[in-house]
């Protein structure tokens, strides 16, 4: 994943792709929390600090520009997507601690807290499953049925 090209979304299949790169990361991030506290590699710390706020950003705001708004109109979800969005909203706060401590750790400055540190990445990696798991089973659907529909209306 790391240095990954994140080539703008535009349709459902880039949120599964985007999707499936944030769970690349996640993995990477349980990883790093499972090597707690000696056996962390630097250089992995840093690869993901570089793709972690990037991607996140990247996936919030086409979420927020083409899918919640499909979705909200699909289904009058509009709860749902407000809570998604403050989600949204505590994700890359996380994220952006998580990436500071990842690269100062990566460039050499020792994990004072290896518990504090493993229950950070633990938090975010635990919190991004959960959320890309419901927009997996409830989002992603309607989502696609409204660009169906969009479909059929225009032919």
């Amino acid at each position: 994943m790391t240095g990954a090209n994140h080539e703008p979304f535009s349709s459902p299949a880039d949120m599964k792709r985007a999707h499936l790169q944030m769970l690349a990361l996640c993995h990477m991030l349980e990883g790093i929390a499972d090597d707690l506290p000696s056996r962390v590699d630097r250089l992995q710390c840093l690869a993901v600090a570089a793709d972690l706020l990037p991607l996140l950003r990247q996936c919030h705001r086409f979420e927020e520009e083409v899918v919640f708004p499909a979705f909200a109109r699909r289904t009058g979800g509009d709860e749902i997507v407000a809570r998604l969005k403050l989600e949204h909203l505590e994700d890359e706060s996380a994220a952006t601690d998580l990436s500071e401590a990842l690269l100062a750790y990566g460039h050499g400055r020792p994990i004072e807290n290896p518990e504090a540190f493993g229950y950070m990445l633990r938090a975010f990696f635990e919190s991004t499953r959960r959320h890309i798991a419901f927009e997996r089973d409830h989002v992603l659907p309607a989502v696609v049925e409204a660009c169906k529909g969009n479909s059929k209306e225009g032919a």
